[in-house]
């Protein structure tokens, strides 16, 4: 269940961050029916995009984006139903729409009004080129020269929507949410988390060890005994018979004990491989929790494509390696210098069609985009099947900047003249375009390796292509952090986000205008208790205070712990992205011995606390703000796909005073129910994985939840919708039209009453 706190944002500013996460649906659904036109999944995610769009669009009061969103829906229905077939055109009108409503999703809120005004004209021309779409069926292409938004290639590229937080695991989906659904998170959890028990269970066998060689030693003590005994009774002239007895007994126990050595021998060796298994199967797994590298690779395909088409060429991206896992902050800095490179392969290394064809080879041009780890690196290759590098002409080219002269440049091996091309203002075109001509790329690459301690190498070979090589270090992701102890439980603050740790007494307290404070460098310092900003009991109050000051200037604050517990390095774990983001919590990590510890997301730490005495809710040092005795807050959740909705049904709730939990579709809404306790649930019907009808059936079938009021909130008016709502058990029915008035506020009313218990 996402928890993402949007109490701040705008509800255009959350339409905005949908618009994100759907043109990006849209344009990778929109590649791959190009390739395949007849592929009824991709048909139906860009269905669910537009229409999700629509609503969002709609709850905003945005009409131009409204407009937009439907005739691309009726287009994408038209598709599903046989009537229109998108070929190369149809899809080139369909990404222009998609970078209209990028365009619509990003302007400024004191301008939106343009596109009902000035700007309307864009919007027209692209609805008479879908109408006409329709009426063609798809057969006719004359549309694509109907007037549309027009931008160069560069700037299609960079309208593409970046990746969503959730992307969200949405990671996002396949996100990550598994938005990305980002491929593996579930599995790589699980992995990581039985690695964990490995390790924490191989260290079993040590003690286990331990207590086997104290026997051995019990053993030779005891040996030691029957040899003193055996040795007094030859003394006192033992019978042969009780002699013999002994010796046999003394035979026996050092056979015990030889066996005992063996076996102990056998147990430490099998206790030492164990351990070393444990432990490179955990480091492994922790390795192993980075992003996936198509993360990074959503807005390339397009760009590709579009530039291909800029320029006359058919040109396609193939990328391989999407699931190799890279560093989140490596994958962040590779994308500019991966961008430069792509966009220099399609307009220096793919050739002409005219002049592929001569040569031989297909028409359609091909770049490689891909990524692997090998030997303890990362490495990410761009190559393309072009003409190659003419190294006689680059040669050329160097001594004609009188970078070096003809002499050394005609000694100098192909590397070595290859090396020139990384130069700051190096070009072999001979003008400048939109795109290329500058110098400027391959410098930037290469700056970027240097910063990341890695390399970049390039081969190439005349009429069959160019190659770039990056080789970076794995991971980044490593943090030291300071550990702290809270309520019993380690929590992890980023050493670089602290900017002191100490320990004060209570006298050292102040008071001013209702706050403590406590004075750090001659400056102020605002108090707070961890325990209240994470919502985890009380803090043990003795004498001398642990303090951890984080934030800067008037946004600094200290917040006391329990205790202090060292530096630790950790390797970032990212929380399940089922969990949405959890509040002030950033990721999770794995200890040595295996025990989870939280990351505290230091910046969220500072918005609670801001919120907290904006509210005048701040604890003292000496209590809390609540007790056991105040009132309760009943409890409501709103199940959704659009963030939008979602968001302007939460606020309003916590308006009224209700407490609101949010999950991100129908399946996110059953885990819900079933792991927490609600006095009514808010649920769309149209969500993937599980719609509303089968919530509100699963609910009202379960024996524990039967009586728990369910309301339908979707756009669906029609009758048979609303009656199959209610037959399934839905106790009341409501359309999102009445989003801006009191009703929606007054049937939770009629359900469940007042907000406060």
């Amino acid at each position: 269940m996402s928890n993402d706190d949007y109490s701040q944002m705008s509800l255009l500013d959350m339409f905005r961050t949908e618009a994100e996460a759907q043109t990006q649906v849209l344009t990778a659904s929109l590649l791959a029916l190009e390739h395949d036109p007849d592929a009824a999944m991709h048909t139906e995610a860009c269905m669910r995009a537009a229409h999700s769009l629509k609503g969002a669009a709609r709850i905003v009061g945005v009409p131009a984006g409204v407009r937009v969103a439907h005739a691309m829906e009726d287009c994408f229905v038209a598709a599903q139903q046989g009537q229109l077939k998108l070929r190369h055109r149809q899809t080139d009108l369909l990404l222009r729409g998609v970078d209209l409503l990028s365009a619509i999703a990003t302007t400024p809120d004191a301008d939106m009004s343009e596109w009902e005004t000035g700007k309307a004209g864009q919007v027209a021309a692209f609805l008479a080129a879908l109408t006409l779409a329709l009426e063609s069926g798809g057969e006719s292409e004359e549309y694509a020269t109907v007037e549309a938004p027009q931008t160069d290639v560069v700037a299609l590229a960079d309208l593409l929507p970046p990746e969503t937080p959730s992307s969200k695991s949405v990671l996002t989906t396949g996100n990550d949410t598994d938005h990305v659904l980002r491929v593996t998170a579930n599995n790589l959890n699980r992995l990581l988390g039985l690695a964990g028990e490995s390790l924490v269970e191989s260290r079993w066998l040590k003690p286990f060890s331990a207590s086997l060689l104290r026997l051995k030693r019990m053993s030779q003590a005891s040996d030691r005994a029957l040899e003193n005994l055996s040795n007094l009774l030859s003394e006192q002239g033992a019978s042969e018979q009780v002699l013999a007895v002994m010796a046999d007994i003394r035979q026996r126990a050092i056979e015990h004990q030889q066996l005992l050595s063996q076996r102990l021998a056998d147990l430490d060796m099998y206790d030492r491989r164990s351990v070393d298994l444990a432990h490179r199967l955990y480091t492994e797994a922790l390795a192993c929790r980075m992003r996936p590298f198509s993360d990074g690779t959503h807005a390339f395909p397009r760009m590709v494509r579009d530039l291909g088409r800029s320029l006359g060429k058919q040109v396609k991206l193939k990328i391989s390696g999407e699931s190799t896992q890279v560093d989140r902050d490596v994958l962040e800095k590779i994308d500019a210098p991966l961008g430069h490179l792509l966009r220099n392969a399609v307009d220096h290394g793919i050739e002409s069609t005219e002049q592929r064809q001569a040569a031989g080879k297909p028409v359609e041009g091909t770049v490689y985009l891909e990524a692997r780890h090998s030997s303890g690196l990362l490495q990410v290759i761009v190559m393309d099947d072009g003409a190659g590098i003419d190294l006689d002409r680059l040669r050329n080219t160097v001594v004609e900047r009188n970078l070096t002269t003809a002499e050394t440049a005609g000694n100098l091996s192909d590397a070595e003249v290859l090396e020139f091309l990384f130069l700051p203002g190096f070009s072999m075109k001979a003008g400048v375009t939109d795109i290329s001509g500058r110098g400027v790329g391959l410098d930037v690459v290469k700056n970027m390796m240097k910063h990341l301690r890695g390399v970049v190498q390039i081969s190439s070979e005349h009429g069959k292509g160019t190659r770039f090589q990056m080789q970076l270090p794995l991971t980044l992701s490593v943090l030291r952090t300071m550990l702290v102890n809270i309520n019993g439980e380690p929590y992890a603050f980023p050493l670089a986000l602290i900017s002191r740790t100490l320990k004060v007494s209570r006298k050292q307290i102040e008071m001013l205008e209702g706050r403590q404070y406590i004075y750090i460098d001659e400056r102020r310092i605002g108090l707070a208790t961890a325990h209240q900003v994470l919502e985890v009991g009380e803090p043990d109050m003795t004498e001398q205070l642990c303090v951890v000051v984080v934030g800067e200037g008037h946004q600094a604050y200290g917040l006391i712990v329990d205790g202090f517990l060292g530096e630790r390095e950790l390797v970032v774990q990212p929380l399940d992205a089922r969990l949405g983001k959890v509040k002030n919590i950033v990721a999770g990590a794995l200890m040595e011995d295996g025990a989870p510890v939280l990351i505290v997301d230091v910046d969220d730490i500072i918005r609670s606390v801001d919120k907290l005495v904006s509210g005048g809710q701040l604890s003292k040092v000496q209590g809390t703000a609540t007790g056991a005795g105040a009132a309760q807050r009943r409890r409501v959740l709103v199940v959704d796909d659009s963030l939008t909705v979602r968001e302007l049904e939460r606020k309003l709730l916590i308006s009224r005073g209700y407490e609101v939990d949010i999950a991100v579709d129908g399946m996110d809404g059953w885990n819900a129910v079933r792991t927490n306790h609600y006095d009514l649930v808010i649920t769309d019907i149209d969500m993937p994985r599980l719609d509303g009808f089968e919530l509100v059936a699963l609910i009202k079938k379960h024996p524990n939840f039967s009586a728990l009021p369910v309301m339908v909130v979707s756009y669906k008016d029609r009758e048979e919708d609303r009656r199959r709502g209610l037959e399934a058990g839905a106790d009341y029915y409501l359309t999102k039209g009445s989003f801006h008035d009191e009703t929606l506020l007054q049937a939770v009313v009629d359900l469940i009453g007042d907000a406060m218990v």
